[in-house]
């Protein structure tokens, strides 16, 4: 069983459409559950539907690009088995260490990708694209600008090269990452307590919705995908009660303008507002 599991994500990056099927069930699925248990009434310009339609434009072209950077994905990933590369090398680690090093180096790349473009003032050009949308909910997740998507795709592969860690490796943590966006995105109402729980050692919904608030410091924090480990690691874990939460930004952007597609593609370029 475990050779038919390892070689199913061994090869999975090469099937575009699959990936792109394991996406869309996992935004179907949490569509759902927030319709059933939302968190709050979002403020839609004039639907959910063609809310969703912005945001999968965006998801569309994340995905082209990303297919397009598989070929260097999994060049690097083949170039750290020959030569015998990465912590999973150094560590001699069986299949299991190898996927648990795999997902949390990995992971880490995703915390610290985030938290680079957060404090860089002209990659934050870009990843604002992601905190414009005043409805924040499970298309919101791969909101995210062309320039985001290939940085995200740089230090993907800079932590697939320090861990060394193999196809099967990186595609698990990619099939996590997918399911764990959705659901930290989603307009999901939790219990409270079970919400909390969570968090500490996943990135929760209410956890995520912090990062979403229009202020900073808010702004500026929660930067994790799938474990929060890393926030309370590094200290950037903040909390905030949901019924305090606006979404947006609160500079930079006119939030009238959160759904034009033309608009936010050409904003990275143009000068930002004060």
């Amino acid at each position: 069983m475990w050779d038919n599991i390892l070689f199913y994500f061994q090869n999975l990056e090469q099937r575009p459409v699959e990936r792109m099927a394991i996406l869309v069930g996992g935004l179907l699925l949490f569509w759902i559950i927030e319709g059933a248990i939302p968190l709050v009434k979002l403020p839609y310009k004039k639907t959910k539907v063609r809310h969703a339609g912005v945001n999968f434009g965006f998801t569309v072209i994340h995905l082209i690009i990303h297919t397009l950077l598989a070929f260097l994905i999994v060049s690097v990933a083949d170039w750290c088995q020959l030569h015998s590369f990465g912590l999973v090398h150094w560590l001699n680690a069986d299949i299991g260490l190898t996927i648990i090093i795999a997902i949390l180096t990995i992971d880490f790349s995703s915390w610290l990708v985030h938290w680079v473009m957060h404090k860089v003032r002209m990659l934050w050009r870009f990843h604002l694209i992601h905190h414009t949308d005043n409805s924040v909910d499970v298309t919101t997740g791969l909101r995210h600008h062309p320039g985001d998507s290939i940085l995200r795709g740089v230090f993907f592969m800079l932590l697939i090269f320090i861990s060394g860690s193999p196809m099967y490796g990186v595609m698990i943590y990619q099939t996590l990452l997918v399911f764990a966006t959705a659901f930290t995105h989603a307009n999901i109402g939790l219990p409270k307590r079970l919400d909390k729980a969570l968090s500490f050692v996943l990135v929760s919904p209410n956890m995520h919705k912090v990062h979403h608030h229009w202020k900073q410091p808010f702004t500026d924090s929660n930067y994790g995908a799938v474990f929060s480990i890393w926030d309370r690691l590094f200290g950037t874990f903040m909390k905030l009660d949901t019924k305090d939460i606006r979404y947006g930004i609160d500079k930079h952007y006119p939030n009238e303008k959160d759904e034009d597609f033309i608009s936010l593609m050409k904003k990275p370029f143009q000068k930002l507002d004060i």
